[in-house]
């Protein structure tokens, strides 16, 4: 059941939400058929044919959706990579309470907190799932620690051939407290924002699994790309399997939108990432855009400005720019067939409120008026003043893309009663 703590939240309170470990929880989108997690089937077949749904259905999703498919709208939508965590104070009081990360991220009625809290706060256009890209490990044969220090530890790294005996097709009945709390998600929401899940490519997956956890040189897996390629590649080919059915459970579940997070794919040189990045990221789409027709996936990649042209050939329909990249550069080597996502600094957000509105306005003008999910370059930091948070979202939900583009007037259909 959902804790306690939710009674008084006017999103939560007067559901019954019933979360039993062996409870499969229905989401009903309007007159179209449930979605029951815990199932195996392709979304394709859960749905029939979703595109046929889509192209009906279009005028009624969230606008970050519509932006993220390059459809005219009004503004852009906006929302923040760890918009939900420590620079709330609602988070750090829930994190004193609740001091295990694992637990704040892998127990369903904390996840669907922690997750809303942002919402309820500055109303984003996107609402992202509270969990973290090393989530799924265990469910395929990789266990892992979070300590206080070192952060993300992995006792047993994997780099021999016994190593890989102890992975396995991923169980995703371990993971069924993020496919309740993406329903979850889903049902508050509604239609006033899209619900993201996320995943981290196969390379940034492969970092922490076989240096052990973080690092800052990557010498052990770099140096595994030319001392022992085979077993390398035999390791990230099952982790692209593990997370495309990761990807597909996300989508059945309730996820409107995914974000794949390659988040050390930049400490590779272009070349190296042609190789041991972007055709494992490729194998993804090509399965998901297969089982999940019309569900938009944002590819990022943190110091990617080398990589910008070879990320737009995975196939992804959304590129997530750091903000390391200029936005009118960035806009004018991948061309307007594809929409973008970022860029502003998070630093900016230390800065006076009128230097942030500068900044938003000046990215959302180089962005330009089609195709464009405002966002930072990174994740919001430690520190950062809530104020400012709410700043932006209030700055980005007063744009109108007619007033900065007069001469490209854009006209967004009126939905008639």
């Amino acid at each position: 059941m959902i804790s306690a703590s939710f009674s008084s939240s006017p999103l939560i309170s007067g559901r019954n939400w019933n979360l039993g470990s062996s409870s499969r929880l229905c989401v009903r989108i309007g007159a179209f058929p449930v979605r029951e997690l815990g199932m195996s089937v392709p979304c394709k077949r859960k749905f029939g044919s979703r595109r046929s749904i889509r192209a009906s259905a279009d005028h009624d999703d969230p606008l970050l959706v519509q932006a993220a498919r390059g459809k005219r709208v009004s503004r852009p939508p906006a929302w923040m990579m760890r918009q939900a965590g420590r620079y709330m104070a609602v988070y750090r009081k829930l994190a004193e309470k609740h001091p295990s990360f694992r637990e704040r991220s892998e127990t369903t009625d904390l996840i669907v907190e922690i997750s809303l809290q942002p919402w309820q706060a500055f109303r984003p256009d996107g609402v992202i799932i509270f969990s973290d890209i090393l989530t799924p490990l265990p469910a395929f044969g990789v266990p892992f620690d979070i300590e206080e220090v070192r952060g993300p530890v992995i006792h047993a790294p994997i780099r021999t051939e016994d190593g890989l005996k102890a992975l396995h097709p991923i169980d995703l009945e371990k993971l069924n407290f993020v496919g309740e709390s993406l329903g979850i998600l889903r049902e508050e929401v509604g239609k006033d924002a899209a619900v993201l899940g996320f995943v981290g490519a196969p390379w940034t997956i492969a970092t922490y699994i076989v240096e052990g956890g973080t690092t800052r040189t990557y010498t052990v897996i770099k140096r595994m790309c030319h001392t022992a390629p085979h077993l390398l590649k035999a390791l990230l080919s099952h982790l692209t399997e593990a997370i495309t059915e990761y990807i597909v459970f996300q989508v059945k579940a309730g996820a409107h939108c995914l974000q794949i997070f390659d988040s050390w794919g930049g400490q590779l040189p272009p070349s190296m990432w042609e190789t041991w990045s972007k055709p494992y990221i490729k194998q993804i789409l090509d399965v998901v855009k297969e089982k999940c027709p019309g569900t938009p996936i944002v590819l990022y990649i943190n110091g990617n400005g080398g990589l910008l042209e070879r990320m737009k050939d995975t196939g992804v329909d959304v590129i997530g720019l750091d903000w390391t990249v200029d936005m009118a550069d960035g806009r004018k080597r991948l061309g307007s067939g594809i929409s973008v996502q970022g860029n502003v600094d998070p630093a900016f957000l230390f800065s006076p409120l009128s230097t942030v509105t500068e900044e938003i306005q000046r990215v959302v003008k180089s962005a330009g008026p089609r195709g464009h999910i405002l966002n930072l370059g990174h994740g919001v930091l430690v520190g950062t003043p809530e104020e400012a948070v709410g700043h932006f979202f209030e700055v980005t939900r007063s744009l109108n893309f007619n007033t900065l583009f007069p001469d490209r007037p854009i006209e967004v259909p009126t939905l008639v009663a």
